[in-house]
């Protein structure tokens, strides 16, 4: 009460520094610090869930402040939704980061030292203008979630085999062709969305992602399943909706987590709508999964 009201903190104070203020603030300090934007910009942070966390969305941002690779220590970093056009190689100097939030920019490429936050857990780069991606990002091994959606990707660099640890890969609304090869060496994968690509086939690798529970792959020209497709015993969801099946391998009734027949996009099972299915199949599925399973099991 009665002091002075501290004043929000705008787009000007981050891009426009003036050089005498940093020159004022280093002589008054005469142990190495941060300057005096990049102290500014360090107020901003919070402590999320225990994490330094800094969010820069929605600013209108077309290029990111100088000062903000000298915050060493943050852990979380959003950038969401600004009209960055790239990202500086100075990025690498964050390597405390954990969770990178890139998504909805203009982006249209990645720099290489992205490659040097070996701690980074989650990587948010969708709705960008990405064409490919650096192979040095194979050296964040520690990624869990990753997601490249609304991209222009036609795939993805050998080098991305590495990440076991990945567990969630977005690759949906890219212009992928076939399914990377780097993806069947991803065993951690649970969830795999690679729906609305050019995609007509599926490889028999897909067997090797026994941990996969989600598979998402509509919207796309595939004409035929693998029969290896049936041995990933953990699938729970599996959309085919939108694509050139005419039939289902008959080792389908394997799939026994899948229990039924869905329609909501959310909802677990098998999705299969918008296919040209030849008969005797299209009428088996007006009794079910159940109907279809006991069709196709041998006799």
């Amino acid at each position: 009460m009665g002091g002075k009201q501290s004043r929000s903190f705008s787009n000007k104070e981050l891009n426009h520094v003036s050089v005498s203020q940093r020159r004022k603030s280093a002589m008054r300090d005469n142990q190495p610090s941060l300057s005096w934007a990049a102290e500014r910009i360090r107020r901003h942070t919070i402590v999320h869930f225990g994490y330094s966390t800094l969010s820069l969305a929605m600013r209108g941002l077309d290029k990111t402040p100088t000062e903000l690779w000298e915050l060493r220590d943050l852990q979380k970093l959003n950038l969401s939704m600004n009209c960055l056009c790239s990202l500086p190689s100075a990025v690498g100097a964050l390597d405390n980061l954990v969770i990178l939030n890139l998504w909805g920019n203009n982006l249209s490429s990645l720099p290489p030292e992205i490659g040097l936050l070996k701690k980074l857990r989650v990587l948010f780069a969708c709705r960008n203008r990405l064409s490919e991606v650096p192979e040095e990002l194979g050296s964040c091994t520690c990624l869990e979630v990753l997601s490249l959606a609304n991209n222009q990707i036609t795939g993805l660099p050998v080098s991305l085999a590495t990440m076991h640890n990945l567990t969630k890969l977005n690759l949906s609304h890219n212009r992928i062709v076939h399914i990377p090869t780097c993806v069947y060496s991803m065993k951690g994968l649970v969830f795999l969305h690679l729906a609305c690509n050019r995609l007509e086939t599926i490889a028999d690798q897909i067997q090797d992602l026994v941990n996969l529970k989600i598979l998402i792959v509509e919207g796309n020209s595939i004409h035929t399943l693998p029969k290896t497709l049936c041995f990933l015993e953990s699938l729970e969801l599996l959309n085919v909706d939108f694509n050139d099946l005419q039939s289902v391998p008959v080792e389908m009734y394997q799939l026994s987590r899948l229990g039924r027949l869905a329609c909501h996009p959310l909802d677990k099972g098998l999705h299969i709508i918008h296919n040209p299915l030849l008969k005797p199949i299209q009428e088996v599925l007006q009794g079910g999964l159940s109907g279809l399973y006991n069709y196709l099991k041998p006799t």
